[in-house]
């Protein structure tokens, strides 16, 4: 805030210019800030007194500066004593540094001790602009004997002169500071004073998902309307990405979600339902995306089939309320084209448009027999404010596909579900059809007490896709709205699946959105994850919205190149795109700071690790990354330090010592403060090498060399081996525990010169394939 001091000469204040963030006394951090370099010159008073001087902005200003060894950090800071007024205290010029209509952040450190003096005081940040020009830009209550934080965020008005500012550490003024000088002219220390301009980022930096929940799925980013596809053992889940929209100002709150600007879908998937890989956006709509007739893409869904022999990959997307389109891809990731050339649900659509209803929320279903549906629609307030339009406002539809998934066949057919709004979908069990939907929050006429509540995601039963759907198949509710459990509504969106013979309901919720602000949200919701249970007439347990999440699945196996983006826990990251938008995404871990750091939930290192590697590019020297095993503030079991060519991909690691069985890994990244210290695609952890031994020896078999080649298994289980030598290849499968096997290799050369074999070994070591490839060298033999 501006502080309004009362006028007197020489000296008076303008109107108010800046706005600090106050919580408790001190500024709140904002959550996604990116700041520039410190415009402070000697911030943290290493160099003396070098740039700093005491503030003269009044002729009655004065003050003694000295360097003390009492330092917040480092080995100096500045100590004021003998002030004349309150606005006596270290001063710098910040002349050709700040511009007119720029937002900066700044903090410093400030310490008092005078006996006499207050319990707590507060002081200011201020800047002087010359004249009678003073703004406060940032405060703080510092506690007697203790160092406190100042921090504030401000904006120099677009009209304001800078060719002469000036910023400098004060107290509050009084009129007559010297009639109490142990409350209004104490000696106090200054340290570690930044100025940054600030840089608007979508990083987000609170810690939107403690370790050990499971929702939200991610908290790196935002997204929505999850529809989950499972492939390959892997579930996939699409969702709309709110963070198109996510725009967080200088105080760390972005405006309200409009859903206008959203034309990429975001994609996740997991095969443990914990750890999450991030497999970036995909760019349907506008005048980047693949579909330039569309938007928007708003509520995804996906499905496969086999066409002229090939599977293909089907994203439907709503255009915003007004239609539904519909690209192929070659894998679930892609890549994507748009083989219609227009949407595929329009209001000429036969039997889909009643003139009020929207033509939006796509759910794809493929039956047994191949056939294909689409279900769509929602809205359908007709303003007459009347029960049957509130609890039948028949505004959903459901429409056979063509074999090509692209096209439809025949007329959409009404859906009457009770107090229908949004979000149908469809799926299986048994011999039942199962549309899920999310009810409206009233058109303005009764609601029927029989039927669900608003907001809430219910559904009917049918023996037949096509249903029909009508009242008398409600059966319940499944899911009350996301207000009810996270003390902040919304809308309601839902999918279920099928993985390993489970059923799974996904859902979204603000609860990253409400962890960033401390409690208000503004419509970015977050990906959430729960098991869906089934009493024994079929009918479905209600689910509860927590934090909690599915359990994991299945241990994480590290002895593989795992994506960086792949993530079940992590603070201060954010992930890019290496390759172009519409090829098959590759992702890394960019904007990593010091500090942040991301995590591995349940990894099965088996016998032991013996390594870890991770591929990088180095960005800052100095920097590092610290692995740790289940506890992210626990001991340090390894440090990676991060060297290589700045601005290069390399390959890094460090060695590994007695790390067993099953944990959570954490990883930490460290380097200087303020930088940007690196990317990293992959981290790799090394498997134990088997105890195996080779040997090679040359003799001649009359006028040419022979080569033999012995193996030796010398662990406890059965291993293979592979012996390749350029005079030809030999298995061994099966060799028992502390057998020997060998073979003679015929080279057909008189001569040959030294060189090596290769021989690889693999066995089961606890569960988990281990692999080992020696080299084994041999002599040089010449046969007459």
């Amino acid at each position: 805030m501006d502080r309004q001091r009362p006028q007197r000469p020489g000296r008076r204040r303008t109107a108010v210019l800046v706005t600090v963030l106050l919580v408790g006394g001190l500024v709140a951090t904002p959550s996604a800030m990116a700041a520039g370099p410190n415009l402070i010159t000697n911030p943290g008073f290493e160099d003396g007194l070098s740039a700093w001087a005491v503030n003269t902005g009044n002729p009655t200003d004065g003050a003694t500066l000295s360097t003390t060894g009492d330092a917040y950090s480092g080995s100096g800071a500045v100590q004021v004593t003998n002030r004349k007024t309150t606005g006596s205290g270290p001063v710098q010029d910040l002349a050709g540094k700040v511009l007119a209509g720029k937002t900066y952040t700044v903090a410093a450190r400030v310490k008092y001790e005078n006996p006499e003096s207050p319990a707590t005081k507060q002081f200011f940040v201020t800047m002087h602009y010359g004249g009678s020009t003073y703004t406060n830009l940032g405060t703080g209550t510092v506690s007697r004997g203790q160092w406190g934080l100042l921090q504030g965020t401000f904006t120099i008005p677009a009209g304001q002169a800078v060719t002469t500012p000036r910023v400098f550490v004060e107290t509050p003024w009084t009129a007559d500071p010297a009639a109490a000088p142990a409350t209004h002219l104490m000696d106090f220390k200054v340290d570690d004073v930044v100025l940054n301009e600030f840089t608007p980022s979508t990083t987000i930096e609170v810690l939107g998902k403690n370790p050990g929940e499971g929702n939200p799925l991610i908290s790196h980013k935002f997204g929505a309307d999850g529809n989950a596809f499972v492939h390959g053992g892997r579930v996939y889940v699409y969702l709309t990405n709110d963070t198109q929209m996510y725009n967080p100002g200088p105080d760390g709150t972005s405006p309200t979600n409009t859903y206008g600007g959203i034309n990429t879908i975001t994609v996740i998937s997991s095969d443990d339902l914990v750890n999450w890989t991030d497999h970036g956006e995909i760019p349907v709509a506008g005048p980047n995306g693949l579909a330039k007739y569309a938007s928007q893409s708003w509520a995804p869904a996906v499905e496969s089939r086999v066409v002229d022999g090939k599977e293909q990959f089907f994203l439907y997307f709503a255009n915003n309320g007004a239609a539904t389109g519909v690209l192929v891809g070659d894998s679930p990731l892609g890549p994507w084209r748009d083989e219609r050339g227009s949407l595929l649900i329009t209001g000429q659509t036969p039997g889909a448009s009643d003139g009020r209803n929207w033509l939006f929320d796509p759910g794809v279903f493929i039956d047994d027999d191949g056939q294909g549906y689409l279900y769509f629609g929602g809205g359908g307030n007709d303003g007459s404010n009347s029960y049957e339009n509130t609890n039948h406002p028949k505004s959903t539809r459901v429409i056979k596909l063509g074999d090509d998934m692209i096209s439809t066949e025949g007329a959409a057919e009404t859906i009457d579900a009770p107090l229908m709004f949004e979000a149908g979908h469809v799926f299986k069990r048994g011999d039942k059809y199962y549309y899920s939907y999310s009810s409206n929050f009233g058109f303005g006429g009764p609601i029927d007490p029989n039927g669900p509540p608003t907001g809430a995601i219910a559904y009917l039963v049918a023996d037949n896709p096509m249903g029909p759907w009508t009242p008398e198949k409600y059966a319940g509710v499944i899911f009350k709205n996301p207000g009810v459990y996270f003390g902040a509504g919304g809308n309601n969106h839902q999918s279920v699946f099928e993985l390993n013979g489970e059923h799974y309901f996904t859902y979204h919720a603000q609860t990253l959105n409400r962890r960033i602000t401390g409690g208000a949200t503004q419509g970015f919701r977050s990906p959430h994850i729960a098991k869906l249970e089934f009493n024994p007439d079929g009918t479905i347990k209600e689910v509860l919205g927590t934090f909690d999440g599915a359990e994991q699945i299945r241990h994480l196996d590290p002895y593989r190149v795992i994506e960086a983006e792949t993530i079940a826990w992590q603070q201060g990251l954010a992930t890019k795109r290496l390759t172009a938008p519409n090829d098959v995404p590759n992702l890394a871990l960019h904007d990593v700071d010091d500090g942040d750091w991301t995590s591995l939930s349940s990894v099965d290192f088996g016998t032991g690790a013996t390594g870890v590697a991770a591929r990088v590019k180095p960005l800052t020297a100095g920097t590092s990354v610290q692995v740790r095993l289940d506890d992210r503030a626990g001991p340090v079991l390894a440090t990676i330090p991060v060297a290589g060519p700045t601005g290069e991909w390399t390959e890094v690691g460090a060695e590994l010592d007695g790390v067993s069985g099953v944990h959570d890994v954490y990883l930490t990244f460290v380097g200087p403060d303020g930088r940007d210290l690196l990317e990293v695609d992959s981290w790799r952890f090394t498997k134990p090498s088997l105890k195996v031994a080779g040997t090679a020896d040359t003799r001649c078999a009359g006028p040419n060399v022979k080569l033999t080649v012995h193996v030796t298994n010398n662990e406890s289980v059965p291993v293979d081996f592979v012996v390749e030598t350029p005079y030809g290849t030999k298995s061994f499968d099966d060799v028992k525990a502390g057998k020997t096997r060998f073979h003679p290799f015929m080279t057909r050369q008189s001569s040959v010169t030294a060189g090596t074999v290769t021989v690889t070994a693999t066995a089961t070591v606890d569960g988990h394939e281990v692999s080992t490839r020696i080299p084994v060298p041999h002599e040089a033999r010449t046969c007459r």
